[in-house]
């Protein structure tokens, strides 16, 4: 029994002892097996976690999306700080997303707010991938480049989506990239707000297209709208392009930069050979597809200043269009549109070996200038309604000129040197230079239907100026008409055509054509000349050929007028008359300084005479004085004409021919117009009486009207009554009045006399 006790202790002591090692055993395989105790949190932390992530969902639909690596909450407080940071904002209106990128940042769930100190990259406009997982790397390459933020010191709101930083940001977007200090962006509205010093450097598409720099204190880039906000002022620059002003407003169009407006702005275009700057209260800037400037609209305040080597442009008005064309890549100035108190101003600039033209200032409410090709170099400029050109000096002996009409067009040469002037219903008005002033020359008026410039291309300066329809013409007390009128400026010449007429206190002269020169007032007549002269107040400086008292009237084919009319010359079937008094011959010249008067070729002067007295007059009987002669010279100062070639003098009844004659004209006021006559040279005295006539010959023959005495002498005088007979002898004196005769002889020629019978 002892035994089998034994035996029993050892079994069970074998069983406990494979029970204990089993236990063992066991206890080591599931000690192996379990998982590690966790590491004991800080104090401060309440939970930890590695691949978190939170989303926020409305209506089923992920709003936001945020992943991180690494996740530590902070005990007894809503804030989490994450690693390895992944932040999705949906957008749920077109299927895109924008994905934050940051290698920590801290989540206050409470204030539904992420904020990353570090670096933060931001990518807008995201494709949201098929079957993508949360927390998924974003894989897909988007067709285009996408806008791009890196910055710091960055703030979300995971309810809007909104971030912010006060911090240096870089961005990159399709078509360029840029700076600032601070960002702004909210995805509900893809609004991105550069807070300072922003600058953006836009790349246009195009084979030509220029990068263009933007500057600005602030830009807010609204997406949506399609605009770019720059404030409080901006500057963009392209090349040799800049545009600055106040609030600028950038549009895009398929996210090309489409038109710019500005207030309070102005730009500038410069290049080696030609500047243009602009500037205006209001400006809108267009561009084509490849960013190249096709227009420039100017409001209120617009001002445009376009300069070459040669010249200075300036256009002001309340509303001006600027059109260009793109050449090279460059914006080349083609067309400008002004409107609204309009005025273009033209400055010729100092050129070597040149001289200096005029100014040249164009105003009218519309305006319209054309450059020639290139845009350095103006073609024309255009009022489009009534206008005033003003031509200011810029040289003593230059005119300072006004001119009014309408439809004004003005065509430029090379070098803006202006070439030629039109317009219709003009008034110029020509004022004296300086010097001219000295001299008393008074300034000019015209007014015609038309006119018509021509310029020296050389030097700008007016070479001719035709005006037609209705010309008018006024310096100081000179006028003058025509239907046409042309002025050569170098010989300061006018040149009056068709119904042409020139006037002044004294007188006038109208013809088919008259050419005037401005600066003498000397002018010729030409064609179906007429010309009309008052007396000289002073009866002395009268001439008493024909009648001192009233006006000279005279007809010619050709009138030369000199020397302040003080010297006319007549040309061509000449008929001159005072009254009834008339003078005619081939060509008359009347010195009025030396009070003279000369006919030339067919000579016939008309003298009527009657009595002074009143009473005497009534009772009178005209009498008539006609000679023909082939030359007259007439002088004042002894009232002496002399007649010579073919002289024939006839009056009432009396006719006289010779070779020579001279007349003597009686003092004013006398009752005869003719005092005496001395013919020489083959006299023939011929009269007629009632019952007889009387021919007497000689060599010299003197006739006095007072007494109706004739004297004929020299050669053998001789004198033939048809009633009485023959009569000779040294000397002849015949009374008229009385038919009394005196025959006196000489030394061996004793006078003679043969009566007929009764």
């Amino acid at each position: 029994m002892r035994g089998t006790r034994w035996l029993l202790l050892v079994a069970i002591a074998a069983i406990l002892f494979g029970v204990g090692v089993t236990y063992r055993a066991q206890k080591k395989i599931l000690r192996e097996l379990a998982p590690p105790k966790p590491a004991v949190l800080p104090n401060e932390l309440n939970s930890t976690a590695e691949d978190w992530a939170w989303t926020k969902s409305e209506g089923g639909k992920v709003e936001v999306e945020i992943c991180a690596k690494d996740f530590r909450q902070v005990k007894d407080a809503s804030r989490t700080d994450l690693q390895g940071v992944r932040l999705k904002l949906f957008h749920q209106d077109h299927g895109k997303y924008d994905f934050v990128k940051s290698a920590s940042a801290t989540f206050f769930l409470n204030e539904h707010r992420l904020y990353s100190d570090g670096a933060v990259q931001i990518t807008l406009d995201m494709p949201i991938e098929d079957g993508a997982r949360p927390c998924s790397i974003p894989q897909a390459q988007p067709a285009h480049k996408l806008v791009s933020i890196e910055s710091s010191g960055v703030t979300f709101d995971s309810e809007s989506g909104h971030a912010d930083t006060d911090r240096p940001t870089r961005f990159i977007f399709e078509h360029g990239d840029g700076t600032s200090n601070g960002a702004s962006y909210d995805p509900n509205t893809h609004q991105l707000e550069l807070l300072n010093d922003a600058k953006m450097n836009w790349q246009p598409v195009g084979p030509h297209a220029q990068p263009m720099l933007i500057e600005a204190g602030n830009v807010e880039y609204r997406e949506s709208e399609s605009q770019i906000l720059l404030k409080p002022w901006g500057r963009l620059t392209r090349e040799n392009t800049v545009v600055e002003g106040e609030n600028p407003v950038v549009q895009l169009q398929d996210k090309r930069i489409h038109q710019i407006t500005a207030t309070k702005a102005h730009g500038s275009d410069t290049y080696p050979n030609r500047t243009l700057q602009y500037a205006a209260d209001e400006l809108w800037v267009d561009f084509n597809d490849a960013g190249v400037v096709q227009k420039i609209t100017a409001q209120t305040n617009a001002r445009l200043v376009a300069a070459n080597a040669s010249s200075e442009t300036t256009v002001t008005a309340y509303h001006v269009e600027m059109m260009f064309e793109p050449e090279n890549g460059q914006s080349v100035l083609t067309q400008v549109a002004a409107v609204g108190n309009s005025q273009v101003s033209s400055k010729p600039l100092p050129v070597p070996g040149r001289q200096i033209g005029e100014t040249h200032i164009l105003r009218a409410d519309q305006l319209e200038m054309k450059m020639r090709p290139g845009g350095r170099e103006i073609a024309s400029i255009a009022a489009l309604t009534p206008g005033v050109l003003e031509f200011i000096p810029n040289l003593p002996t230059q005119h300072h000129r006004t001119l009014n009409g309408k439809n004004i067009v003005i065509a430029y040469g090379p070098q803006n040197r202006i070439g030629t002037f039109h317009a219709i219903e003009v008034t110029t008005q020509t004022d004296p230079t300086a010097d001219e002033r000295k001299r008393k020359v008074a300034g000019s008026i015209t007014t015609s239907k038309e006119m018509l410039a021509r310029f020296d291309p050389k030097t700008s300066k007016m070479a001719e100026l035709e005006q037609t329809g209705d010309f008018r013409y006024q310096q100081g007390d000179r006028r003058a008409r025509a239907a046409k009128a042309t002025l050569d400026e170098d010989q300061n010449v006018i040149v009056l055509q068709t119904a042409a007429r020139v006037s002044d206190p004294t007188g006038f002269t109208s013809a088919d054509r008259i050419r005037m020169d401005q600066k003498t007032g000397d002018f010729t007549a030409e064609g179906h000349v007429n010309s009309s002269r008052m007396p000289d107040k002073d009866q002395q400086k009268n001439s008493q050929m024909l009648s001192g008292d009233e006006p000279l009237q005279a007809q010619a084919r050709k009138v030369v007028s000199t020397d302040h009319n003080r010297r006319i010359h007549y040309e061509g079937s000449v008929l001159l008359w005072q009254g009834a008094n008339r003078i005619q011959a081939n060509a008359v010249d009347i010195d009025r300084e030396k009070r003279s008067l000369i006919g030339d070729g067919s000579v016939v002067t008309s003298l009527w005479e009657e009595p002074k007295d009143e009473q005497k007059r009534k009772t009178a009987t005209p009498v008539l004085t006609v000679v023909h002669a082939g030359h007259l010279v007439y002088t004042d100062a002894n009232r002496l004409a002399v007649y010579t070639g073919g002289i024939e003098l006839t009056r009432v009844a009396l006719r006289v021919k010779s070779r020579e004659l001279q007349a003597y004209l009686a003092a004013s006021g006398a009752d005869s117009r003719l005092e005496k006559a001395i013919a020489d040279g083959g006299v023939e005295v011929f009269q007629a009486a009632k019952d007889r006539t009387r021919t007497g010959t000689a060599e010299h023959s003197e006739y006095y009207t007072s007494d109706q005495k004739l004297i004929l002498t020299g050669g053998k005088p001789t004198l033939v009554d048809s009633k009485d007979g023959t009569a000779q002898g040294a000397q002849l004196t015949y009374f008229a009045n009385d038919a009394r005769l005196l025959i006196n002889g000489s030394p061996g020629h004793p006078a003679k006399s043969q009566v007929k019978q009764k």
